[in-house]
């Protein structure tokens, strides 16, 4: 028996990447025109390639905050500091990285000062 050639219609446009950013699968369609009793028809009726867009933003990503400092002073005000760091750095657009150093101020106690220690002295002295 004669085998009826397979009447196809034309491909679909592409469809549109299946990402926003990145690497993706976009796909295309044609439908069989004859009706499938006619014979068998072994024509692909779906095309999938891969299509790229720019590279998706990667936000900057920081380590969590360390203890704070010591005091630098040993007495009267100061500050402490803590850090934190980097881990990724941002691209293609991502989120900036925040602050990566915090300063407190701290006071551990009151200075005694220099010339009230003399005079206290100088009046024991007496």
């Amino acid at each position: 028996s004669d085998t009826i050639p397979c009447l196809l219609s034309p491909w679909s446009e592409w469809s549109d990447c299946s990402v926003t950013c990145g690497k993706g699968m976009r796909t295309r369609q044609r439908m069989l025109k004859s009706a499938a009793e006619l014979g068998d028809c072994n024509e692909e009726l779906e095309q999938a390639e891969k299509c790229m867009l720019p590279e998706c933003p990667i936000d900057c990503e920081l380590t969590e905050w360390s203890q704070w400092s010591e005091c630098n002073t040993s007495c009267g005000k100061g500050h402490m500091i803590r850090t934190r760091m980097i881990k990724i750095e941002p691209q293609f657009g991502g989120a900036a990285c925040p602050e990566t150093v915090q300063r407190t101020k701290c006071r551990v106690r009151k200075c005694l000062r220099g010339a009230g220690m003399e005079k206290r002295r100088w009046k024991e002295a007496r």
